[in-house]
């Protein structure tokens, strides 16, 4: 029974522990108790502690509503607030509108005006001597407020020192970006706004780049123009000098950059017919001048027999002449027809190689012909590819075309001159031969009757 009880009471007493098991019933009557005191003292501490954080969670709810309510009697006063400057807004931008009148006007001229000037000026190579004086433009361009009196000024001041600036030829230094890449700070000599130059060098103004507009160009033009530019930058202040002026403004100068030389033609756009038709040309030449160099020595060997009474047979008179020497006694008939013989033998060295001179010159054409056509074939064919639409797709065979047919002329027409002028040559001293020859006969003949 008591163990029955002691089962009971530790089950209603949940986890409060004894110190010692009761072993009489008083002590666990004592027990019992002790321990419902302690459970009643747990529980009014819980409800203590619930109610502690009710009453908290009832103030916090509390100040909430009391907080939304504020915000939006604020909210109320901020829209009514808003509407109110809404209105008093218009309002202002409706007198702002009545008094401006023509102000309104000006003010558009001013910022297309201050527009148009920051272009021109952005343009002008003025600003690599003047770098950073377009900023105001700008920020007058984009203004919505009218401009002030001496905006106005700063504006008219701007238009005028560029017209001034315009027509000087002043001295500066400015950061230049060279030929190969490499960036200096280099002494710049301004023409007006058409030409810079430095160090003889001509410089172009590339606006679209954001530093160091000022480039030498990669290439440069003819000779003489470099010396202008070196004598200008030598030139002390007062002297009067010749210069050659890009009234373009750099658009002469850069289509010298970009333009072929006519060697980078004939390599890029001649092609194999181009090469052959120089060769054949080179090889006309040398032959020429070789046919040219036999004749005159020639022409010399002849010259000086004629001049003498002993017989040289080193050259063709001495040895048309032997021919009379060795058969003296020989009719006339018979030795006009020796004569006649050797004659004949001497021609053929004379006019050995004017034939082949004359294939050349009549086949240069030609050749210049043949590259023509295929020219012509490569530019149908990018147009079948790529329509007519670019005429930069069909400048590369056009180009070659073009330029074999002027390497052919080029070739044909000097070896014609040629040519005719070795033929000329030849046949003089063939003709100097055959006068001698007749001039023997006659004496021979003159003799024996």
């Amino acid at each position: 029974m008591k163990r029955l009880l002691l089962a009971i009471l530790t089950v209603s007493l949940g986890a409060i522990p004894l110190a010692l098991p009761a072993q009489t019933l008083d002590e666990l009557a004592r027990t019992v108790r002790e321990a419902a005191t302690a459970e009643a003292r747990i529980n009014q501490e819980r409800e203590a502690k619930f109610v502690r954080e009710r009453d908290k969670q009832r103030q916090l709810l509390a100040e909430a509503r009391q907080e939304l309510a504020s915000e939006n009697t604020r909210s109320d006063r901020l829209r009514d607030e808003y509407d109110k400057n809404e209105r008093a807004l218009a309002d202002l931008e409706t007198t702002l509108a009545e008094r401006m009148g023509n102000l309104g006007e000006l003010f558009g001229v001013v910022r297309q005006a201050s527009g148009d000037v920051q272009a021109a000026l952005d343009d002008s190579m003025v600003t690599a001597q003047m770098p950073g004086r377009t900023q105001f433009l700008s920020d007058l361009a984009q203004r919505r407020e009218l401009p002030t009196v001496p905006e106005l000024r700063a504006l008219w001041s701007a238009m005028v020192t560029e017209i001034a600036a315009s027509g000087k030829v002043v001295k500066f230094t400015a950061p230049v970006e060279r030929a190969n890449g490499e960036k200096q700070t280099l002494e710049i000599v301004r023409t007006g706004v058409f030409n810079a130059i430095s160090d003889g060098k001509f410089l172009d103004w590339d606006t679209s780049k954001s530093r160091e507009n000022l480039i030498e160009l990669a290439r440069q033009p003819a000779s003489r123009f470099s010396g202008m530019a070196d004598d200008l930058q030598n030139a002390a202040p007062g002297d009067i000098v010749p210069m050659a002026v890009d009234f373009t403004r750099g658009q002469i100068l850069r289509a010298v950059v970009q333009s072929k030389t006519p060697i980078e033609r004939v390599k890029e756009d001649g092609g194999p017919v181009g090469y052959v038709i120089i060769g054949v040309g080179a090889f006309g030449l040398l032959l020429c001048l070789w046919k040219a160099f036999l004749l005159f020595a020639t022409g010399g060997r002849i010259s000086r027999q004629i001049k003498t009474e002993s017989i040289d047979k080193s050259n063709p008179l001495g040895r048309v002449i032997a021919v009379y020497a060795d058969n003296p006694e020989t009719d006339v008939e018979t030795l006009e027809l020796k004569l006649d013989e050797a004659i004949l033998r001497e021609t053929a060295p004379i006019e050995t190689g004017l034939s082949f001179i004359k294939v050349l010159y009549v086949v240069a054409p030609l050749l210049g012909l043949l590259g023509t056509v295929v020219g012509m074939i490569a530019t149908f064919q990018m147009i079948t590819l790529f329509g007519t639409g670019d005429p930069r797709m069909m400048a590369g065979g056009i180009s070659t075309a073009l330029v074999t047919t002027v390497l052919g002329l080029v070739v044909a027409i000097p070896l014609t001159l040629l040519h005719s002028f070795l033929q000329g040559k030849a046949k003089a001293l063939i003709q100097v031969l055959e006068e001698q020859a007749a001039g023997i006969i006659a004496r021979i003949a003159e003799q024996r009757t």
